[in-house]
């Protein structure tokens, strides 16, 4: 595979993994009651981060808490708060198809 055909084929899944997301709130600290201060409520009761393209580093939860956000992927083996809830946990441990 040539390097263009590459990198087009890494954006496609880079969408198809993104549309995974059912903007529940969960990785962002929702479900512990002490969510990521640019988790934002959006259209029809899901969430958003307001800085997502920003989001990955040192940040705050809305009780003024330092948290670090990292990608998804590196918490998709592990077990925390809401992790059964969220659709990429679900899809890629085989709880269920989403």
């Amino acid at each position: 595979m040539d390097e263009h055909r590459y990198i087009e084929y890494q954006n496609r899944k880079k969408i198809e993994y993104e549309k995974l997301c059912k903007r529940c709130g969960v990785c962002c600290g929702l479900r512990d009651r002490a969510p990521c201060e640019h988790l934002v409520i959006a259209a029809g009761g899901t969430y958003r981060c307001d800085i997502y393209e920003e989001r990955f580093g040192i940040r705050k939860t809305v009780s003024g808490k330092e948290i670090k956000c990292v990608p998804i992927r590196s918490m998709l083996y592990k077990t925390w708060l809401g992790c059964s809830e969220c659709a990429y946990t679900r899809s890629m441990n085989g709880y269920e198809k989403v």
